[in-house]
This record gives structure tokens, C-alpha cells and sequence, in this order.
């Protein structure tokens, strides 16, 4: 199996970078004869375009980076994202990137996904307490899982890492010492790890995910007929 962990964080390092590899740790003790690869894509490295409609085009032709990304993607078995939130959305390199992914992630209507229910998995960062997330934060970035969704993607699973600051006003590296953190993003990594093993031998999900996609598809079936 392939799995390719695309990650938004710019400081060196970031926090989101270090729960990306401590998730990547875990997906690596699922059994390394299963695992092809694990690609680290950093996103700040990386010189994507800003979407257009013109990326529609059937003859358009992609910048390296992109089709570099838009290959370990579609080569994927399962998709890790992980992202800072800053002033309650994701940094805006990844909401392009989720706007680029419609080249290929949608049917030439581009109105139906067509990653057939691939595994994706979510991590998040944030200086605000986990109380905010859940009352507000997780809403502000709620367009992240209902993207890949659209995109016929299956979201796994999340996290939310909080207080990642070095105090008030003052921002750095925080999680490298949060040793509970870190086995909880091994553990969840790994059993990541095992529901993309399952999905790269049969195409199937856990019950209740191939349950929600299920729903999520007649949901579009309906809206379809409204419109």
C-alpha cells in the first residue's frame, strides 16, 4: 500500500509536522512488507498555482508540482493531511490545493466524486484549547472533510492538538515534549495504517464508513434532483 501525508505547517519544525511523523511512526509498525511507500509532501516547498477554471480545460497542462502531488494522491491507498489553524481556517496553500484536487478528483461534470471511497485522515493544530475547537474552530474548517467527501473521499478519523504555544502571544515548537500526544498519534496511525491495508487488498471500509459514504451518495443523488 501507498500513503501520502501532505503537510501544511511553514515553521521549521512545526508542530503539525512533528504529529505527522509520530502518525507516520505508527502507520510503519502496521508491517513494513504491506507499506510500499510513505511520502512527506510539505506543501511550503512546493510552487502551486492558484486555481482557476481554466484548470478545467481538458487541454490544460498541470505546473511540475502539482502533477507531482496530483500523482502520489491518485497513487494513494490512503491520504493524510495535516495542517496548522490560523485565524480559524487552514494556511491557504492547502485550500488551494483541496481547490486543484477537483481536476481530478471529480467526474468531467465536476459535480460527483471519484476517488471511490479512499481513506483520509485528518490532523490539526491550533493555539486555542480544545473547547474552542469543538465549539467553534471545527465548524471554520469543516469545508477540509466536506471537500474530500465531495470528492468521494472517506474521512477515517481526526485529530485536534491545542495549546500548542510557548505562552501567550508567543508561538513555537510546543508537541515534541507532549510524549501522550505522541503515542496517541502512533496508535491512531497505525490503526489508520490497518484500515488502508484493507482498503488497498479489497476496496472496502470499515461498516461504518462504507455506511456514511453510502448516505453521503444518496444525499447528492437527492440534491441532484433539486437542482
Amino acid at each position: 500500500m501507498k500513503i501520502a501525508v501532505i503537510i501544511a505547517g511553514t515553521n521549521e519544525k512545526s508542530n503539525c509536522d512533528v504529529l505527522a511523523q509520530a502518525f507516520m511512526d505508527g502507520i510503519s509498525a502496521v508491517s513494513n512488507d504491506n507499506i510500499d511507500s510513505i511520502s512527506r509532501i510539505r506543501l511550503k516547498d512546493l510552487k502551486i498555482n492558484h486555481f482557476s477554471l481554466e484548470d478545467y480545460d481538458v487541454d490544460h497542462s498541470d505546473e511540475e508540482d502539482f502533477s507531482a502531488v496530483r500523482k502520489k494522491i491518485e497513487e494513494a491507498d490512503g491520504i493524510v493531511f495535516a495542517s496548522p489553524v490560523w485565524n480559524f481556517a487552514v494556511p491557504a496553500h492547502l485550500k488551494n490545493l483541496i481547490d486543484r484536487m477537483g481536476e481530478f478528483a471529480l467526474d468531467e461534470t465536476k459535480s460527483k466524486g471519484i476517488l471511490n471511497g479512499k481513506p483520509f485522515y485528518l490532523i490539526f493544530t491550533g493555539g486555542a484549547p480544545y473547547a474552542a475547537w469543538k465549539g467553534l474552530m471545527s465548524k471554520t474548517t469543516s469545508f477540509v472533510p466536506e471537500g474530500i467527501k465531495y470528492f468521494g473521499g472517506s474521512v477515517i478519523g481526526s485529530h485536534f492538538e491545542g495549546r500548542c504555544t510557548l505562552g501567550k502571544g508567543k508561538f513555537g515548537l510546543v508537541v515534541d515534549k507532549r510524549e501522550g500526544s505522541l503515542r496517541s498519534l502512533r496508535e491512531q496511525g497505525t490503526r489508520f495504517g490497518l484500515v488502508v491495508q484493507e482498503y488497498s487488498k479489497t476496496g472496502k471500509l470499515p461498516a461504518k464508513h462504507a455506511l456514511l459514504k453510502r448516505i453521503y451518495a444518496v444525499g447528492q443523488g437527492v440534491m441532484k434532483k433539486w437542482t
